[in-house]
C-alpha cells in the first residue's frame, strides 16, 4: 500500500476591491446576473460570468423547476451558453457569487459536483485551464487556477 497526498493551493482575497480589474468587471456581471436567479425553491440564488479570449463575457444564474431536479445551476447555465454561442472560443476566467434568501452568505461557495465535473470538461476540451473567482454574497473571495485545484482527480474521455 502507497499513501497519496494531493495538495491545493488557493488565493484569498479579503475583498473585491483586491482583485484585478478585470475580475472585478467580471465578478460585477455575475453579482448582477445573480438577480435573476429562479430560486422558488432552495432560495438559493448563484450567478455566474465567464470572460472568454474574444472578449465577450457571459453569464447565467441557476433556474430550478418544481420537478427536482430538472433544473440547473448558474454556472452549468453560463458555460453551456458559452459553448453553444462561441464554440471556438476559450474560456478564460469564470466569477461565482451565492446569497441565500434565508441567511447571510459571506464565505466563499464553490461550485457543486456535478459543475466541477462541467467546467472540468471544458478545461480538457480546450486544453487550459479556467481561473474561477467564487464568493458568497460579500466577504473574501477564493481564486482557483485551475478547475483541477478543487477536482484534483477528474473523470474524463479517456477512461471510457
Amino acid at each position: 500500500m502507497k499513501e497519496v497526498k494531493i495538495e491545493t493551493t488557493l488565493e484569498v482575497y479579503d475583498s473585491m476591491a483586491e482583485l484585478p480589474k478585470d475580475v472585478q468587471q467580471l465578478m460585477q456581471s455575475a453579482i448582477k446576473v445573480r438577480e435573476n436567479a429562479y430560486s422558488p425553491y432552495s432560495k438559493f440564488n448563484v450567478g455566474a460570468a465567464i470572460l472568454l479570449d474574444n472578449g465577450e463575457i457571459v453569464s447565467g444564474s441557476n433556474q430550478e423547476n418544481a420537478s427536482y431536479p430538472s433544473g440547473l445551476c448558474a454556472e452549468r447555465t453560463a458555460i453551456y451558453y458559452a459553448g453553444a454561442t462561441y464554440p471556438k472560443s476559450k474560456m478564460l476566467k469564470m466569477a461565482l457569487t451565492a446569497s441565500s434568501q434565508n441567511q447571510m452568505t459571506d464565505k466563499p461557495i464553490p461550485p457543486c459536483g456535478a459543475c466541477r465535473q462541467a467546467i472540468a470538461e471544458y478545461e480538457i476540451k480546450q486544453n487550459q485551464p479556467i481561473e474561477i473567482y467564487f464568493m458568497g454574497a460579500e466577504g473574501k473571495i477564493v481564486k482557483s487556477e485551475s478547475l483541477a485545484n478543487l477536482l484534483p482527480l477528474l473523470f474524463e474521455s479517456s477512461v471510457l
